[in-house]
């Protein structure tokens, strides 16, 4: 198999560092390889990115101009919807049923920035004197979008689009076992008519083309999704560089259900939210606090309907939880497990690798339910990324807020409760960005996000999302019809 060149600086070349392999998680069979970037690449791709800025082509387009170029990237998706999301199963293996979704998403994403783009106002600020005041917005620059392995075409456009829609040349690097989404990504973008250089895409490792990129001087910002090490180190670089960052990072989300919340509305969503992605979510729902009355009922509800799941091949349009997306992977959610074992966790549900020949070649792992540990437990406290869930019963609002905030990251939450007071108490109390009140897992391009504490900084979507990958500008306009007094 002959590597696929990649986009560096609007022209598709063979990138200089190692091949960049894209397995099957399902039965670990070659989906494509491609050149990987090398640091020459990137410095390759900044130098086309400041060359396209400053083109009048793309430099002097008026915002509704540049919307233009964000619906047809949007079209261009959606008339290609399921050979993306066929690609996408391939590289990640997730099931076509959540790939279909993600496409749809990203085209979505797309078409909402273009409106925001076409519509973004400037602000004319009261005037405190002889003159008009006023503020503006320009593009950051060459900026970096970074993104997981996990969702990668929702990410990417969670990142591409409203960057592009400021103006700016971006640099993408997809993850390294997810190559190939993001290269047919930026091969809409050139067909969409986005001038050369506006947008590359550089795969290969974060320790080198990563690194290379979070360095070098003339990028002027960074939206990354990923880890909370590699986060912070990006953080470091960012302050050395006085950069601004967006950093979307870990989570160890808390789902709480009440004693009176509606039992199989709970039991579903829980399930969803935690074991939907085989639990590789940042947001997953993997701390569930079960009020102590109903725990033991809960309890048997969900592991019998955990057990039910339909596990195995993405292809198939009925599977509802595909497998892990390396082996490597997979050994570090196994080792987890083990250490719940080890601390006296009972393992209800899962636990181990699904028996029989459709799962042998593949990174399958059972969904696991376990209970007896404290939220203190490791398995509680850390980020596994894996179809893992701790339960844990609690007595009341005060007990419950302290554990669901005993933790070092605060991304996401979830409450099962018919009081809607209780809801808004809970959900102002608790440390997250986002809060879901009787559903979990849903998401809205319009509806800001956010973490706390170690799941970040910044914020994405929404409207002022835009203004995340711009500089803000003051304009004074002199009104006095006599010169300054001062000078005479």
């Amino acid at each position: 198999m002959t590597a696929q060149p990649i986009l560096i600086g609007g022209e598709w070349k063979a990138g200089r560092g190692p091949v960049v392999v894209s397995h099957y998680p399902h039965d670990q069979s070659v989906s494509g390889e491609v050149t990987g970037a090398s640091p020459a690449d990137v410095d390759d791709a900044v130098a086309a990115g400041k060359r396209a800025l400053a083109d009048p082509k793309w430099r002097d387009l008026l915002p509704h101009q540049r919307a233009l170029h964000l619906y047809r990237i949007a079209d261009l998706i959606t008339a290609r919807a399921e050979d993306l999301a066929q690609l996408q199963r391939r590289d990640n293996g997730k099931p076509i049923s959540e790939t279909r979704a993600l496409v749809a998403s990203a085209a979505g994403t797309f078409r909402y920035f273009g409106a925001v783009c076409e519509t973004a106002e400037a602000e004319l600020t009261p005037s405190r004197g002889p003159y008009l005041t006023m503020s503006t917005w320009d593009p950051c620059g060459v900026v970096a979008a970074i993104t997981p392995w996990n969702s990668p075409i929702a990410s990417d456009a969670q990142k591409l689009a409203p960057a592009l829609a400021a103006g700016n040349a971006v640099l993408l690097k997809p993850a390294g076992p997810t190559p190939l989404v993001a290269l047919e990504l930026g091969r809409i973008c050139l067909e969409a008519g986005l001038p050369k250089g506006v947008v590359s895409v550089l795969p290969g490792a974060g320790r080198s083309v990563g690194n290379a990129i979070v360095e070098h001087p003339d990028v002027k910002m960074v939206s990354f999704t990923g880890g909370t090490s590699t986060g912070k180190a990006i953080a470091h670089v960012a302050a050395d560089k006085m950069m601004p960052v967006i950093l979307e990072l870990g989570g160890k989300s808390p789902t709480i259900v009440c004693e009176d919340a509606e039992i199989d509305h709970a039991v579903n969503g829980v399930i969803f939210g935690i074991f939907s992605s085989a639990g590789q979510s940042c947001i997953a729902g993997s701390r569930l606090f079960v009020a102590a009355k109903i725990y033991d009922a809960f309890l048997e509800k969900l592991v019998a309907k955990t057990k039910a799941l339909r596990i195995g091949d993405p292809a198939s349009e009925t599977t509802q939880m595909g497998p892990q997306i390396t082996p490597e992977h997979r050994a570090s959610i196994e080792a987890y497990i083990d250490a719940g074992r080890k601390e006296g966790g009972a393992v209800l549900c899962g636990g181990e690798r699904p028996a029989g020949a459709v799962y042998a070649k593949g990174n399958y792992l059972l969904p696991t339910v376990i209970a007896g540990l404290g939220n203190r437990a490791r398995v509680a406290q850390e980020e596994i990324f894996g179809p893992v869930l701790v339960a844990i019963p609690f007595r009341d609002e005060e007990d419950l807020v302290a554990q669901a905030n005993d933790s070092v990251y605060g991304l996401a939450s979830g409450i099962w409760t018919r009081d809607y007071r209780r809801a808004w108490r809970l959900g102002r109390r608790l440390e997250a960005g986002t809060v879901w009140v009787n559903t979990y897992k849903l998401f809205s391009i319009a509806t800001p996000f956010a973490g706390r504490k170690d799941s970040g900084i910044g914020v994405e979507k929404g409207r002022l999302g835009i203004r995340n990958y711009m500089r803000q500008k003051s304009v004074y306009w002199g009104l006095n019809e006599a010169p300054m007094p001062w000078a005479d």
